[in-house]
């Protein structure tokens, strides 16, 4: 039996190990790196209330279905909604050499428009690089609406960045 101090240092290894991971994902799912921030920190406090319970192979699927679990929160939270003033930003003209900055951004800015279970979608499958199956668990569906959701949110992306060239990941 682990004592008290053994399981916060494996929390601790775990979750310093995870944080970078988990803010990139928090990120691309809402957009914004502040709240990313937030839905981590609550990921990680709910995390750590079933450490006691969670298998160690299987804690960073785990982590990542609270996560999105916890951005699903934030959407229905109304709060969260009235802090945006505006879906765009004021145009302002700055001198980019790199392209791919503006790629990623046109990107985001794309995801930002989808809703929220297509966008966790997309995310998880093309950026966290997971299968159907590992995507149906992190959402808690079934695989079908993995597919829906995957199909309806590549249509979504085509047709909002039809102007834009998206160079395909390698």
């Amino acid at each position: 039996m682990k004592t008290e101090e053994q399981l916060e240092a494996e929390f601790r290894s775990f979750a310093t190990a995870q944080r970078d991971s988990l803010r990139r994902y928090a990120y691309l799912l809402c957009g914004d790196w502040y709240e990313a921030d937030d839905i981590v920190q609550k990921a990680l406090t709910k995390m750590f209330a079933a450490w006691k319970r969670v298998e160690p192979g299987g804690a960073p699927a785990y982590v990542r279905r609270i996560v999105t679990n916890v951005y699903f929160s934030h959407r229905r939270l109304s709060w969260v909604r009235r802090e945006r003033a505006s879906d765009e930003l004021p145009v302002r003209r700055v001198d980019r050499p790199q392209e791919a900055v503006e790629t990623r951004l046109e990107l985001v800015a794309a995801l930002d428009r989808l809703p929220p279970r297509q966008r966790a979608t997309l995310v998880l499958r093309f950026w966290e690089q997971l299968s159907v199956d590992e995507t149906a668990a992190a959402m808690g569906c079934s695989t079908g609406t993995v597919k829906s959701q995957c199909a309806k949110g590549i249509a979504k992306m085509r047709e909002l960045l039809t102007d834009a060239v998206v160079p395909a990941r390698a």
